[in-house]
């Protein structure tokens, strides 16, 4: 199944990490970072990218609580993810994405990074960290 590129989205209230896989669909890197505006300009955006790369489809994080259950942050997520779907016309992946973004903000710590940096560059990291789950269980099908 080479030959993908997939965007990984970390979709947030206030901004959006977003990574990217190889061309080959085995390995994903942060990419980017949208600092939310309206729901028109973060669809373009992200639009934009997609067109821009090529990509396949998107993989969303399904923000699910750690007992399992879907709260409101789910509803908002999945929300957003069909609006883009519609947009792009590109197919959603869903990976729960629960304890990415701790994972994310650790890893970073122990890079050395202070905190502003690590603000910036976390929810690009959560994303690639989605992205990677969705593109290693590919691989193992």
């Amino acid at each position: 199944m080479g030959g993908q590129v997939w965007l990984g989205l970390d979709i947030g209230t206030r901004r959006i990490g977003v990574a990217k896989s190889d061309g080959l669909g085995i390995t994903a890197q942060p990419y980017d970072v949208v600092h939310r505006q309206n729901k028109k300009h973060d669809l373009q955006t992200i639009a934009r990218m997609a067109e821009k790369e090529q990509a396949s489809g998107f993989v969303v994080g399904l923000p699910i609580r750690t007992d399992g259950s879907k709260g409101p942050e789910t509803d908002y997520v999945e929300q957003f993810a069909a609006k883009l779907g519609e947009h792009t016309q590109l197919p959603i992946k869903w990976v729960d994405e629960r304890f990415t973004t701790v994972i994310a903000e650790r890893a970073l710590k122990e890079q050395g990074l202070k905190a502003p940096q690590r603000r910036h560059r976390v929810d690009q990291v959560a994303a690639a960290l989605i992205l990677q789950t969705f593109l290693d269980r590919r691989q193992m099908t």
